[in-house]
């Protein structure tokens, strides 16, 4: 039987198991579009916070405070490190290991000016993306971090091809195969969307 709040035609979107369905906070949510309203509410708030003063994406208890303040009047596990392996992302065992290193290696990318700005803070959001730390919101918890790094290296936030990319739409497909190509070692397509 098809569920008319998680069931939908993305591809691309990280499916909740059941524990993680039964975390949702408000309980008059019933349409996929009442959920993403309420996340984006949510999620406007926390970039105000995100902004409001300095804050190291470079920590990562920085990183789930983030998430949470991004999720966390939607869902219980807001900021809880994933414990279920999900259709895209590392096995849950190694997020810990592989979250530091992350963090390690922009570290020395900014000590050391491996790359340019904007590449450092794209390939810190690919990463982030690719190791998949939370259960949901992923990808726009490694955008809303890889804009708080950028303005912390003295450059803009990016656009990220202008669009809201929770939906299925011509950009958030353009997006998802620029993470791919990323998958594959070519940053360039990412590099591109983000200022697009």
């Amino acid at each position: 039987m098809s569920d008319p709040l998680f069931d939908g035609d993305d591809d691309a979107a990280t499916p909740l198991d059941p524990d993680e369905r039964e975390g949702l906070i408000p309980n008059y949510i019933t349409l996929r579009r009442e959920l993403n309203e309420a996340e984006a509410i949510n999620i406007a708030e926390a970039e105000r916070w995100a902004f409001s003063r300095k804050r190291d994406v470079l920590d990562e208890g920085t990183l789930k405070a983030l998430h949470r303040q991004m999720f966390g009047k939607v869902w219980k596990w807001a900021g809880d490190i994933r414990q279920t392996e999900k259709t895209i992302g590392i096995d849950p065992v190694r997020i810990g290991v592989e979250l530091k290193t992350l963090l390690d290696d922009v570290r020395y990318w900014i000590a050391n000016e491996t790359y340019p700005a904007d590449e450092i803070a794209v390939r810190f959001h690919h990463r982030l993306v690719a190791i998949h730390p939370f259960p949901n919101g992923n990808g726009r918890h490694a955008r809303l971090a890889a804009d708080v790094l950028i303005k912390q290296l003295g450059g803009d936030r990016f656009t990220w091809g202008r669009k809201n990319m929770v939906e299925p739409s011509a950009t958030r497909k353009a997006y998802v195969a620029a993470l791919q190509k990323a998958d594959a070692h070519d940053i360039s397509d990412l590099i591109e969307f983000a200022r697009s």
